[in-house]
């Protein structure tokens, strides 16, 4: 039986256009027809994993006769997992195959940087979360991560061009994982690369902070203390029907780890409000996790629903009008906490990388992220200036410079 999978499978992959590989080596995709009948017949699989691991290229589907704790043990190890039973469907399915194979081919492409002091370096692309409200993992496809040498090739050639800031990218950037290399491993590598720059990533998700994590953050001095960390909503049966699988009490906790180790991180977050079926009481623990976690900054939403999102086919029974309140009422909480947390900085030295300028203003970041602005007749554009906060409002900070710093 798993010989005559085989040639049908054959059939259905030179349909969707790929054609056999003479051998494993160069393969875009290989396809692990499983036998679950002896226990040897399972590890024999776990042998072939280690040896298609090392081809950074290949992407992986594994199917045949699958039980489900054996599914379970094989999920993290392939692209996708495909019943074999469901093969007359593969085609659309490959599709999300294919568009890993084309992510692969998109990190190849050199960038042409927007800024000489500022850039992102992609390290992942797509998404496995399938969160309720989002369409990333439908125009994305399912994670893939970009091989660890050549973020860090592409870290240090900015560097040498005279880059002062880093901004590691993914749709889900705390899942990196390449071979052996996490997050939290790749963090202290490009910390390592030689040279005076700060490094911020964006976008990460609660279920994938580890302590590990946490730790390198606290760690590293080139890691800014920065974090956004999307909360979503502040109560427990939302988050459920969001798919985010967290609770209000696990992100929480998550939090409160994360400022032990930084007790001076600032940290953003985002809201959906209006999600298809949110009472005003589950709005009421949104509000009540916001005023208690008290965000220096915060990307609020009013839910819209999206096509081919699980959302879409909720009921979207929350009025505009009702969505824009309670858009508004956290953004009056926000101002107040925000310009509680900024008030802190009244009379300090920050360090600023200067970004543009607005009139007779220069404006850039702080080491905070926190948005700064002040004068200066000179043409600071990319320069590290330490900057003396004389004024603070809930959405940035106003100093006099001290001096250049580079």
């Amino acid at each position: 039986m798993n010989y005559s999978d085989s040639e049908r499978i054959a059939t259905v992959l030179e349909k969707a256009g790929y054609k056999k590989a003479p051998q494993i080596e160069g393969a875009d995709l290989i396809v692990v027809n499983m036998c679950s009948i002896r226990q040897s017949a399972v590890d024999r699989v776990h042998g072939i994993v280690a040896k298609f691991k090392k081809l950074e290229t290949a992407q992986t589907i594994l199917t045949g006769c699958i039980l489900k704790k054996d599914r379970k043990k094989f999920a993290e190890k392939f692209d996708l997992i495909l019943d074999i039973k469901d093969l007359p469907t593969w085609p659309k399915k490959i599709l999300t195959i294919k568009q890993l194979l084309q992510n692969k081919s998109y990190f190849k492409i050199k960038p042409k940087y927007q800024s000489k002091f500022s850039a992102c370096v992609p390290i992942m692309t797509g998404c496995n979360n399938f969160c309720a409200f989002c369409v990333v993992p439908y125009t994305r496809g399912r994670e893939i991560s970009r091989p660890a040498k050549d973020i860090l090739n592409e870290v240090r050639n900015l560097i040498k061009q005279g880059c002062k800031e880093i901004w590691l990218l993914g749709q889900n950037v705390n899942s990196y994982k390449s071979r052996n290399i996490d997050f939290a491993k790749l963090l202290k590598m490009v910390n390592d690369v030689p040279g005076n720059f700060w490094i911020r990533f964006t976008s990460s998700h609660p279920n994938d902070f580890s302590d590990k994590l946490i730790d390198t953050m606290a760690q590293c001095k080139k890691i800014a203390p920065y974090l956004n960390l999307p909360i979503q909503s502040g109560d427990d049966k939302i988050l459920k029907k969001m798919n985010r699988n967290y609770t209000a009490k696990k992100y929480k906790n998550l939090v409160k780890k994360i400022r032990k180790k930084i007790p001076d991180i600032a940290l953003s977050t985002d809201i959906i409000v209006g999600f298809p079926g949110e009472t005003k009481k589950q709005f009421e623990n949104t509000i009540k996790l916001f005023s208690e976690i008290k965000f220096d900054m915060a990307y609020i939403s009013c839910y819209s629903p999206r096509l081919e999102t699980a959302a879409f086919k909720l009921n979207d029974n929350i009025s505009p009008q009702e969505k824009k309140k309670r858009e508004k009422t956290l953004t009056n909480i926000l101002k107040q906490t925000a310009s509680e947390k900024n008030k802190k900085y009244i009379g300090k030295i920050v360090n600023v990388l200067v970004e543009k300028q607005n009139q007779e203003y220069l404006i850039g970041k702080s080491w905070h992220y926190k948005t700064v602005k002040f004068k200066s007749k000179k043409n600071l554009i990319g320069k590290l200036v330490k900057v003396k906060i004389i004024d603070v409002n809930p959405w940035g900070l106003k100093g006099k410079i001290i001096k250049e710093k580079s």
